[in-house]
């Protein structure tokens, strides 16, 4: 590992550290990251809706999901979550319940997706008291928790709908995303992307590839741990 890795895993993991949220507190942690930035924040959802000061959706119940932490004050950064195409109590990931009309279904007819390998990353959210400080670092790390949950679970083609600056962010550090329609008013500008989490890895250069080996172990821990406890 060169000097380049040390230094991003080094300093993130100075800082933060990442959890799989499966228990009830973790996941009330989650939501309540959510309701500051969308509700409180953005007001992309109505604080009326949430009295408990925890956004959620339908969706939740059957995502898997992430939180990134700040170590020294023990409180939740970021989180991310993973909604599965293939899971039986959906008819349709959150993209298509809500931005259906702008993917281009041509282009993704002809990529032949196997819905039980489809997932859709979603609701990313960096809390404000941190997006003035290091943003760029959490929503990456955030991002590479959930490609941790990709390698997984094998749900290996994963969609996103996002802002502008994140793919071109990717981009930077060698992960491509295939841009699969139109932009759309959705919790901000968004539009839909669609990658591999194969081809996500092979493309990382040496400094993020470095922060995912630091951010796999512990998704996957904390994963493997939720499983043995059913």
């Amino acid at each position: 590992m060169n000097e380049s890795m040390l230094s991003i895993a080094e300093d993130f993991q100075r800082y933060f550290t990442v959890e799989y949220a499966a228990t009830p507190e973790q996941k009330a942690e989650v939501y309540s990251i959510r309701y500051r930035v969308y509700c409180e924040e953005f007001k992309y959802e109505p604080i009326d809706r949430f009295p408990a000061k925890k956004e959620w959706d339908a969706f939740d119940d059957i995502s898997l999901h992430c939180l990134v932490r700040h170590k020294a004050t023990n409180r939740g950064a970021a989180c991310v979550r993973l909604v599965p195409a293939g899971n039986k109590g959906i008819s349709h990931l959150p993209m298509e319940a809500f931005c259906g009309d702008k993917l281009d279904r041509k282009l993704l007819d002809s990529l032949h997706l196997n819905r039980e390998t489809i997932c859709e990353v979603s609701r990313l959210a960096v809390d404000g008291a941190f997006r003035r400080r290091t943003f760029s670092l959490i929503s990456v790390a955030a991002y590479l928790a959930a490609t941790s949950l990709t390698e997984i679970t094998g749900m290996t083609m994963a969609f996103a709908m996002m802002e502008p600056f994140l793919p071109r962010l990717l981009a930077k550090s060698g992960i491509d995303f295939e841009k699969v329609g139109g932009e759309v008013d959705y919790h901000g500008l968004r539009a839909p992307y669609f990658s591999t989490t194969d081809k996500a890895i092979k493309g990382m250069l040496p400094n993020l590839r470095g922060l995912y080996e630091a951010i796999y172990p512990l998704v996957n821990s904390g994963y493997q741990a939720s499983v043995m406890s059913r």
